[in-house]
């Protein structure tokens, strides 16, 4: 979509508006409103998409937190003490910083830094300071880049997940929004086909007097004219009440207030659409985000299922560590060294918990596959569908097309009979009701048919590049 086009039709649209309020009540104008139009207003107002933004704001940050996992942190900590006892009273305060960081391979470094204050009335003045220095190196469960890195590559593929559930939102808005709007104008055609309808049966209620005072028509006979003007005022009032409806129903989608009276200007054409079946079924392997959601459960699966194994395994790390401590009494100062290697090791004994989740990850992976085959199978199965429904759609179409045409010139052609005397009331009333429904079921299959398209783009996943719509932000 055209950026600066959207922009120019948002400020007509909102001056439209002010200029309504200005001169007298909103419901009182028509706001002409094309398909593009609709849409823009759509996605910039619709209340589901912009939820679907606001979980997206958190959404990325999880997964910042979880890339923030290998980077150095700072905690500062100080305390302040006052103790009192029988013999003394002193005061104390610590300040104690301390870094830690976490490397891919499992290793942890630790370093810390303590400053101690002492104040005791009676040893007196007493200060330290000292470093400590660890490092601790699994050997064992926690140990390689494939499990230190699993919960960074399970927050990346939730995250595609979560861009794949963002694109899939807004293509099924962006449909619904096309659907809606094609109902309001199919409400528009028909109440326009029951209007021009009414007016011929008013028509022909004119030709019906002319006869009678020619005497060439009884007078009863015009009561069919008069009981079939009846029943299309009935149904102009009846299209009317779903014009409104429809009207409601995409206003509420836009987020507008349902007073505007918007009129869908949009001039529907159709096209036939060759579609290769093959190429459809690969395309949407590739594009549908339902589909590559599966797929992306199944690699989370695989990943839990090497954290589950590392988790069953011994705890074995190799520490090493170094401190130094200072000490400053009164009348000097004292330094002290200290290091330390060695192996620390945890045996779990008794813990079945390690083996529940083992067979559930394990149970999950097997489900994954199966929910992967079966989705490949649905995907195929719909594409497979919705590309047949096009091509009878379209068939539909352009019968409904040949119907409306003769169902046109059969009512001409009675119309002429009539005017000689070779027809009557009831067999112009049953032409028309036929006229009737032939326009109808043109209108009907024409938005049949562009909603059968509406429905391939959703199926291959295509529905935002066909319209051009990009998600807003680094998603």
């Amino acid at each position: 979509m055209k950026t600066s086009r959207y922009l120019v039709l948002t400020a007509a649209f909102f001056l439209c508006v002010q200029n309504a309020k200005a001169s007298s009540l909103l419901s009182e104008q028509t706001i002409g409103m094309s398909l593009a139009d609709a849409l823009y207003l759509g996605l910039r107002n619709n209340r589901e998409i912009r939820s679907a933004y606001l979980q997206r704001e958190g959404q990325k940050f999880d997964l910042r937190v979880a890339e923030d996992a290998f980077k150095p942190k700072l905690l500062l900590k100080s305390e302040y003490t006052n103790i009192r006892s029988s013999e003394d009273q002193a005061r104390q305060l610590a300040l104690t910083p301390t870094a830690t960081l976490l490397g891919r391979y499992g290793t942890r470094l630790n370093v810390g830094w303590t400053q101690q204050l002492n104040h005791s009335e009676q040893v007196g003045h007493l200060r330290s300071d000292g470093i400590n220095l660890e490092i601790i190196q699994p050997l064992l469960r926690g140990s390689g880049p494939d499990v230190t890195t699993a919960p960074l590559r399970l927050a990346r593929l939730s995250e595609q997940a979560n861009r794949l559930n963002l694109k899939a939102n807004i293509s099924q808005t962006v449909s619904t929004i096309i659907t809606t709007y094609r109902e309001l104008i199919r409400a528009q055609e028909q109440l326009g086909i029951v209007q021009a309808s009414l007016q011929r049966a008013r028509a022909l209620l004119t030709v019906n007097k002319a006869l009678i005072n020619a005497g060439r028509m009884a007078q009863f006979e015009i009561v069919q004219t008069e009981a079939d003007i009846a029943v299309q005022e009935l149904s102009v009032e009846e299209a009317q009440n779903q014009l409104d409806i429809q009207r409601l129903a995409l206003l509420r989608l836009l987020a507008l207030d349902l007073s505007t009276n918007i009129q869908a200007t949009e001039a529907l054409q159709a096209t036939p659409l060759e579609v290769d079946l093959p190429q459809a079924i690969h395309l949407a392997q590739a594009q549908q985000p339902q589909y590559l959601s599966t797929l992306l459960n199944g690699q989370q699966a695989a990943l839990d299922m090497i954290l589950a194994k590392d988790a069953a395994r011994w705890d074995l790390s190799l520490v090493a560590g170094a401190s130094q401590v200072r000490e400053h009494p009164g009348t000097g100062s004292a330094r002290r060294w200290e290091s330390y290697t060695g192996l620390q090791l945890e045996i779990p004994i008794g813990d079945i918990s390690t083996r529940q989740a083992q067979t559930r990850a394990r149970i999950n992976v097997e489900q994954q596959q199966l929910l992967i085959a079966d989705a490949r199978q649905e995907l195929e199965r719909n594409v497979s569908n919705v590309v047949r429904e096009l091509g009878t759609r379209w068939r539909q179409y352009e019968i409904a097309l040949r119907a409306n045409e003769l169902s046109t010139r059969k009512l001409d052609i009675e119309r002429e009979k009539l005017s000689v005397g070779r027809s009557s009331n009831f067999q112009i009333i049953s032409f028309e009701n036929d006229l009737r429904d032939a326009e109808n079921a043109r209108i009907n299959a024409l938005i049949a048919y562009l909603n059968a398209q509406t429905q391939l783009d959703e199926t291959l996943g295509m529905t935002l590049e066909k319209w051009e719509i990009a998600l807003e932000g680094p998603h």
